[in-house]
């Protein structure tokens, strides 16, 4: 790619961009704002560096979560997706993401984009049937996506992972490998039963993807990874799912739709699409394969597969322009955690902006970015601390200590001459790094630079101390010089944060009475120039704003829990991790159910006596709504024999039953194998 640092300005660049899909299932949290912030910062720097920098992406509206979610909010899918939509786009804009044209997959133009695509492939002969096993909830009477299965991984052992890949070691696999295999929609286990499906032939585009994946396209870890797959064979990419399936039906197939992920990447072009209207040959310019414009995707470390196997061979495969290059990020964690609704460290976007400006949020997390496939985190202490030195202590501090003096005692009119050009000289020099940093998305680093120029503008007007100076006779002309120079050194500051400020960009150029700011412009001084009065830009964080966020975060959880269903289809994510070690505190043992009976007064609870071999316990269970006492009596359970007794108001419970499912009618208590003797220990 170009070096926008050193590239001549009279030859801008055509540039595409493009950020990962939102999915339209859930609002948007401060991890996603990570790639979203770093894709704006990006595409901002290109602009102010005179190239064409277009940024379109969509809201990701398919999948048979989508579906399901709907259902249990009792409303129809596309009213679903058409307010989270709104969501997603208010936030964003809120957060001042700079991009073009914000879709959704659901549209006419991701349809059309999507069936071209699907009948090139399939006259090309990369799209073939065939009939495969796959699993069936017999509850549900529905065959199961592969979200919608958990299990153990074949490969590494860990449990519950879903049915397309394992979190933990990377596999990816077929949801019919899953060892253990449940529905997340019933909890029944799945049947096997035979589909005919639609696979795109990856293979074909074995070796156009081995050397495009080893070129400057993707960055070296990425690269590294995929070379697994190339080892383990291509293996075929099923593209089609049976209905129920909120989606786009395919063409020539009745009552099969097209997976999720493949008309996931085309909402980009579709995206473009809209935004370009009836200008098709404008489209096909940025879309054909020998286009000399440049494609440019942001995305998760978690999707990278997606984008750099099967998007590219299947743009290949249907005679559109591959990538000009992938940059992947890693994840957000917040404290040194995962991100946890119980820690209040799960922040929605909006949450956020109800208590902070996006300014902070933006910096911060671009003090941290690099261009590796590296996580990184939130931490809010050090968040609260670095945005007020940072920019309250060092930026905008410059302004202040020097506009009074311009305003007052200078007509507010700058010098015409610098107190140092050295300095300003300086200033100019840094700006070639910084854009190279920007370029190359080296975020954290052009910061430390900004940031280290802050720092000697700062050293430079308390060594002179034009306060003091102010108060000799003869100093006049000497201040407002010092004073012009601070002023033109913070706005070269302000220049190169502009990518990651837009806002203080703005109110600095109002301030000073400028056009908005390009990248040139911070090589030439303002002098004998009018500026405004001086209003303070940014204001400290307080540890307040900080609490009410965690805290309000927290509340999040609790309406959330109050307005979804409870049950395997709940949108919580997994509950705080615990260590190996506190799980093995856990004494699980086989009991005999020796009676069961009704608790007067009580909605959900059967009262047990369960036989642990020679030790009998009492233990209320919430099962009442699933089983009939009678028919209790002689079973065989899983109990936690060591939970601590707690007294309730119909005595006491010496122990926990285990049970799953959804809830209602709808819940099993957990039988151990046929043989099992009383007091065993389950392992």
């Amino acid at each position: 790619m170009t070096d926008t640092a050193t590239a001549p300005q009279n030859t801008p660049r055509d540039i595409l961009v493009t950020s990962a899909l939102p999915y339209a299932n859930g609002s948007i949290h401060i991890g996603h704002m990570v790639e979203y912030i770093q894709t704006d910062i990006w595409t901002r720097f290109q602009r102010m560096r005179g190239h064409n920098a277009v940024w379109v992406w969509a809201d990701d509206a398919h999948g048979t979560p989508i579906m399901l979610r709907a259902q249990k909010l009792g409303i129809e899918p596309q009213a679903l997706i058409d307010d989270m939509k709104k969501e997603h786009e208010s936030d964003f804009i809120d957060f001042q993401l700079s991009f073009d044209n914000f879709h959704t997959t659901h549209s006419p133009e991701n349809r059309e984009c999507a069936e071209l695509i699907y009948q090139r492939l399939k006259a090309g002969g990369h799209i073939v049937t065939r009939t495969i096993e796959q699993l069936f909830d017999p509850q549900a009477d529905m065959f199961l996506p592969d979200r919608f299965v958990v299990g153990t991984c074949p490969k590494c052992g860990t449990e519950d992972q879903y049915g397309d890949a394992c979190e933990n070691c990377a596999t990816t696999y077929d949801a019919t490998e899953l060892l253990n295999p449940r529905s997340v929609v019933s909890g029944a286990e799945p049947i096997k039963k035979d589909s005919e499906q639609y696979f795109f032939k990856l293979n074909n585009f074995e070796t156009m993807l081995k050397e495009w994946t080893t070129g400057d396209q993707l960055q070296s870890e990425i690269s590294n990874k995929l070379q697994e797959w190339f080892a383990d064979g291509l293996q075929d990419w099923d593209i089609s799912r049976n209905k129920p399936y909120w989606g786009f039906e395919i063409p020539d197939a009745p009552g099969k739709y097209f997976y999720v992920w493949l008309d996931a990447p085309i909402g980009y072009m579709a995206s473009h699409k809209h935004l370009l209207g009836d200008n098709q040959a404008e489209f096909d310019r940025y879309w054909k394969p020998d286009s000399k414009t440049e494609l440019v995707h942001f995305i998760g470390k978690d999707i990278a597969y997606f984008h750099t196997l099967f998007w590219p061979a299947v743009l290949e495969g249907a005679g559109f322009r591959k990538p000009t290059a992938v940059h992947c990020h890693g994840f957000l964690t917040v404290n040194g955690l995962k991100m946890s609704k119980s820690r209040g460290t799960f922040i929605k976007a909006r949450t956020y902006l109800n208590h902070l400006q996006p300014e902070y949020l933006r910096y911060y997390f671009a003090a941290k970015l690099n261009n590796k496939v590296e996580d990184i985190d939130l931490n809010l202490e050090d968040f609260a601390a670095r945005v007020n030195s940072d920019l309250v202590g060092k930026v905008v501090n410059i302004a202040s200590r020097c506009a009074g003096f311009i305003t007052s005692r200078f007509d507010g009119v700058l010098a015409d001459a610098l107190s140092d050009e050295a300095l300003f000289a300086t200033s100019v020099e840094a700006g070639h790094s910084i854009a190279a940093a920007y370029d190359n998305r080296e975020y954290s680093r052009a910061i430390r630079e900004i940031i280290a120029q802050a720092d000697l503008a700062n050293q430079y007007i308390a060594e002179h101390a034009p306060w003091t100076l102010i108060k000799q006779p003869g100093n006049e002309r000497q201040v407002h010089e010092i004073c012009t120079l601070g002023i033109n050194l913070f706005r070269n500051l302000v220049i190169y944060l502009k990518p990651v400020l837009p806002s203080i960009a703005t109110q600095t150029e109002a301030f000073l009475n400028n056009e908005p700011y390009q990248w040139a412009d911070a090589g030439t001084p303002l002098l004998n120039h009018p500026v405004n009065k001086f209003k303070p830009m940014i204001k400290r964080i307080e540890a307040e704003a900080i609490e009410a966020i965690v805290s309000d975060s927290k509340d999040d959880l609790e309406k959330e829990k109050a307005a979804t269903a409870t049950g395997p289809l709940a949108d919580d994510p997994i509950a705080d991790e615990i260590e190996f070690d506190d799980f093995a505190k856990i004494d699980l043992r086989v009991a005999t159910i020796v009676e069961a009976r009704q608790v007067k007064g009580a909605d959900k609870l059967l009262q047990l006596t369960l036989d642990l071999g020679g030790e009998q316990r009492n233990v209320f269970a919430g099962i009442k709504s699933a089983y009939d006492p009678d028919t209790l009596i002689g079973r065989k359970t899983v109990m936690v024999a060591n939970l601590k007794p707690r007294k309730m108001r119909f005595g006491m419970s010496e122990g926990m039953v285990l049970a799953a499912g959804p809830g209602g009618s709808d819940l099993f208590v957990l039988s151990p194998d046929e043989g099992a003797e009383a007091g065993m220990r389950v392992k």
